[in-house]
């Protein structure tokens, strides 16, 4: 079978057509709508709470898996391509629109339904529409949607059945080879994680600088800033803490949550949870506000306080950090945080401490709330232990982790490049 066939199509379609790329001769230009066949006639709605009168089979369907009342009607059974109606995905760079559906299934509105009398071609099909923006053919930015008259007007660059076989042959093997390069980085950035958290135990343990016994003992700095700190001297943890560090409960050291005080018409940051990355990085983005916009109903925070997400799993996916450079030095963000502000911690030794695999596993311990919308309570952070180092030592622990993971991190961009 080629592309010849094609000649006896409507050609109204193609006179104001203008091909963005030049294809070899023995290719064609072709409208989706006069290469495939369309089947979306064969489904119908479902009703959420309909069931079958019949029996309570449930099939999977583009979306999700179902009951619906004609159990035996309105369903497929082979491989057809699918290609989403609507949706953000629509608009996605990263995600295919194309796909197929294996086995008995039934479709629902979301997806337009497609078959040929050679499935083989359809492989071609996927192809190219999950190689281009579907911009051109999309209405509506808040609600895309494809429509089948804008699907059918999609031109592809169709070469003949013995080309098609033998480009799809090659990317499939190509395919074979990405997937094991990407799963040999995940199997190497999950090491990566795990050697980034055993390092962050050893300094949080004292076994990661050498230690200077003429450092002033944090004991008396963290009696100068708060002479009723408790003392811990017993905790599973931090058992042989070095003789100079100090362990004692957060709100001894940390002011948490607390207040700006700003006039409303001054600039400030706001700052989402989407805009925090996760992970050991130090990143997040602000969206510039009026303060009289957002001071009421967020968490306030400013410069040099660390920021930690308290609900899960933001809080395991390490979403926390310094605010650094806010507009007139304060903000305020989502309520999913907890702000954490200190006059004896260097902030860089705070935040490596939260996120660190034990304050996190003294978080997730205490989690309350439904399921979706687990989080640890104030009340439970402010009496975990943290263990105070000297200064000095601060300084020399964040420096040496920072080289640590600059090295770890480098080695994840070369297999990138």
């Amino acid at each position: 079978m080629s592309c010849i066939h094609l000649l006896y199509c409507d050609k109204s379609h193609y006179q104001n057509f203008t091909p963005p790329f030049d294809i070899p001769e023995s290719w064609q230009w072709v409208r989706l709508g006069d290469y495939v066949i369309n089947r979306d006639g064969e489904r119908v709605p479902i009703a959420s709470t309909i069931r079958s009168k019949q029996s309570n089979k449930i099939y999977d369907y583009y979306g999700a898996a179902g009951a619906i009342d004609k159990v035996d009607n309105y369903i497929f059974d082979e491989r057809l391509l699918l290609i989403g109606e609507d949706g953000a995905n629509l608009l996605s760079r990263t995600k295919d629109n194309a796909f197929f559906a294996d086995g008995k299934y039934w479709v629902n509105n979301h997806a337009h339904v497609l078959d040929s009398s050679d499935k083989f071609l359809l492989e071609f099909v996927a192809l190219y529409i999950n190689t281009i923006p579907l911009d051109d053919y999309i209405t509506g930015s808040a609600q895309p949607k494809l429509s089948q008259d804008n699907l059918n007007n999609i031109h592809l660059p169709i070469p003949p059945i013995e080309e098609q076989r033998r480009i799809l042959t090659m990317i499939e093997s190509l395919m074979s080879i990405i997937c094991e390069i990407r799963e040999s980085k995940q199997q190497l950035s999950q090491s990566i994680a795990l050697t980034k958290s055993k390092i962050l135990d050893l300094a949080m343990q004292g076994k990661l600088v050498p230690q200077d016994p003429a450092d002033e003992p944090a004991t008396e700095m963290l009696r100068r800033v708060n002479p009723k700190a408790k003392i811990i001297t017993d905790n599973p943890h931090y058992p042989q803490l070095p003789d100079n560090w100090v362990l004692t409960r957060i709100k001894d050291v940390f002011e948490i949550n607390p207040k700006n005080k700003a006039s409303d018409n001054i600039q400030a940051g706001f700052v989402p949870m989407a805009s925090i990355h996760d992970g050991y990085s130090n990143k997040f983005r602000y969206d510039v506000k009026q303060w009289g916009e957002i001071k009421s109903g967020f968490t306030h925070f400013a410069d040099g306080d660390i920021a930690v997400a308290k609900i899960s799993p933001c809080l395991e996916n390490r979403k926390s950090m310094i605010l650094r450079d806010l507009p007139n030095g304060i903000g305020a963000g989502t309520t999913e945080l907890l702000i954490f502000r200190s006059t004896i911690l260097i902030p860089e030794f705070s935040l490596l401490f939260f996120k660190s695999d034990n304050f996190i596993k003294c978080c997730t311990g205490t989690f309350n709330g439904v399921v979706g919308q687990q989080r640890v309570g104030k009340s439970i952070v402010e009496d975990i232990h943290i263990p105070i180092p000297p200064l000095n030592t601060q300084r020399a622990i964040i420096e040496r982790v920072q080289g640590w993971f600059n090295c770890l991190d480098n080695i994840i961009v070369s297999l990138l490049k």
